[in-house]
């Protein structure tokens, strides 16, 4: 897709927000907590200083929550963020399939499932906050062959399902190492756009990254040397794992590359202590927001400015 000349370089804060599950536990259909749902506000405010309007992809235990619904509520109708649609199948109705690994990406479930699924999730959403999302984001980035039809048919505009230069098919789930960050049609015609998350590769061997992706997913020995050598490093856009000095890198490189549009990506669960690995504890959630403060200066620095989604998709 070609973005308007005078689109300039913009960025995207989207959170994938959820409840708190044990991550290396089997999923469970019940037994979760929203601990983290009052956090959502401090986040907010945050990001509102610097005149950035968060995605909150939305999932169905935080929709079900009271205090999660009248924030989102409020936040949608200040127009200070943005309401998506983010489908953990494992605890959203109808349940009618076998909870396990395979049916955890939602695109491995029977399409009617798929969509009954997205449906009661999206109508949900637009009954306790008023909003009629358009935007879609799968839970473990788990589309599969019936997803996009899906949407199509339910009027999205929007998917960013695509985790950028990841392959999950180890797992059951989808394969993208072959895709890069660059946004493009799923179907241009009725107007549904794909805004992968941003990955770039960075050292000396990344003008060869599209040859090495694969290699790079696949062997655990591959990955391990070329990190640790720097001569490639895979660096998604995220403070989950990634230092702020490696995220700027990034940032760099893609620039370098002509990407016009940065899209950052995190769990709702990593902005309270003790329920993604990533945010252990007070002094890990210090370090997260000093992350972003380094990161949204740098992004200032370098010219790229925050994008409203909603006007996106008023491109489309």
């Amino acid at each position: 897709m070609q973005l308007p000349d005078d689109f300039g370089r913009r960025f995207l804060i989207t959170i994938d927000t959820e409840e708190e599950f044990d991550w290396s536990a089997p999923f469970e259909r019940s037994g979760h907590t929203t601990i983290t749902v009052p956090m959502l506000e401090k986040f907010q405010r945050f990001v509102e200083k610097y005149g950035i309007k968060p995605v909150y992809f939305v999932d169905y235990s935080i929709i079900e929550n009271d205090e999660a619904a009248a924030f989102l509520k409020r936040s949608a109708e200040t127009g200070n963020a943005i309401i998506g649609v983010h489908l953990h199948p494992w605890v959203n109705p109808p349940f009618d399939e076998e909870v396990n690994d395979h049916n955890s990406f939602a695109g491995n479930l029977p399409k009617d499932l798929e969509e009954a699924k997205i449906i009661q999730l999206r109508d949900r959403i637009e009954e306790r906050t008023g909003v009629v999302s358009k935007i879609y984001r799968a839970g473990r980035y788990g589309v599969g062959q019936n997803t996009i039809e899906i949407l199509l048919k339910l009027g999205f505009q929007i998917d960013s399902s695509v985790r950028s230069r990841f392959d999950y098919s180890k797992d059951g789930g989808p394969d993208f190492h072959h895709l890069g960050s660059k946004p493009f049609w799923l179907n241009q015609e009725k107007g549904l756009l794909e805004i992968p998350l941003t990955t770039v590769f960075s050292g000396p061997f990344r003008q060869q990254s599209d040859m090495l992706s694969g290699f790079y997913n696949n062997s655990s020995l591959a990955n391990a040397v070329l990190s640790k050598s720097k001569l490639l490093q895979r660096i998604p856009l995220t403070p989950e794992g990634i230092s702020a000095r490696e995220a700027k890198e990034a940032i760099d490189v893609a620039l370098d590359d002509d990407l016009k549009l940065l899209v950052f990506s995190f769990h709702s669960p990593s902005l309270s202590p003790g329920h993604t690995p990533y945010v252990q504890t007070e002094d890990d959630l210090h370090s997260f927001y000093n992350w972003w403060r380094d990161v949204i200066t740098h992004l200032d620095h370098m010219n790229v400015k925050p994008l409203d989604i909603t006007a996106l998709a008023a491109i489309i």
